[in-house]
């Protein structure tokens, strides 16, 4: 009996010794887990802030949002239909902006871009100044296009939705751009009306702010215009001074 009561001490110490092992050996996986989960955390962190990393600025910034699409287009009828800019533009404006047109077009004829043959199309023409130029200068095939129709020279449209056949033009001229909601929208009804070959001249804002009726801004410049029309090439883009407009974009839809 005595022989096995001295004997049990001697287990005592050398329990105590294998628990400290078996805690110092958990302590040593639980700090070096830590340490791989947070070095694979902080590895996963940068890869997805390089993989993630910040978009662009777009190239076209929309400038408002609207409830509905009738309200965008009650805006741009509060311009057109203003009964003091109608009369404004039909009477001592006229002459002044189908001179003007009538510069533009003649230069564009001049590079062989147009001609008395060709079925062109004015968009957002309001009442017209540029399709009596265009007429002026023998394009008897002119036709302007606007939300508001003003017969004989402009129909009704919408340059979101041209109401017209695909290949249906020679050359598409407009300077509202900067009005379009939806500008991938313009270039694609752009592009979808023009015959292959065909010419598209654009007055657009690269320099300077739109007017408070203006529905995006071009912060793109020509690169950021040129990204929206898939089926065309540049021609050439030139400084010009048109009324507010700075800058012209000559584009010829793909022949194939």
């Amino acid at each position: 009996m005595s022989n096995s009561v001295s004997k049990r001490p001697l287990l005592k110490p050398f329990s105590l010794l294998l628990l400290f092992l078996s805690s110092f050996l958990l302590l040593r996986l639980f700090l070096s887990s830590s340490a791989t989960a947070k070095a694979t955390a902080t590895a996963s962190v940068f890869t997805s802030s390089v993989s993630e990393a910040v978009p662009p600025p777009p190239l076209v910034r929309i400038r408002r949002t609207f409830r509905s699409y009738d309200d965008y287009v009650k805006l741009q009828l509060n311009k057109t239909l203003d009964s003091r800019l109608r009369r404004v533009w039909a009477t001592r404006d006229w002459d002044r902006k189908v001179r003007v047109f009538t510069r533009f077009f003649a230069d564009l004829a001049a590079e062989g871009l147009l001609s008395n043959s060709s079925a062109a199309l004015c968009i957002g023409a309001r009442l017209g100044q540029e399709v009596a130029a265009l007429r002026g200068l023998g394009v008897s095939g002119a036709v302007g296009m606007d939300l508001a129709p003003a017969p004989p020279l402009v129909v009704r449209g919408d340059f979101h939705r041209q109401p017209f056949p695909d290949a249906s033009f020679d050359f598409e001229f407009s300077n509202v751009f900067d009005h379009a909601l939806y500008p991938d929208r313009f270039a694609a009804e752009v592009e979808r009306t023009l015959r292959p070959g065909g010419f598209a001249v654009l007055h657009v804002a690269v320099h300077r702010r739109g007017d408070k009726y203006s529905a995006n801004d071009l912060l793109g410049g020509v690169d950021g215009l040129l990204a929206l029309f898939n089926h065309s090439r540049l021609v050439r883009s030139r400084k010009v001074d048109a009324f507010g407009l700075d800058t012209e974009v000559v584009i010829q839809k793909f022949k194939h």
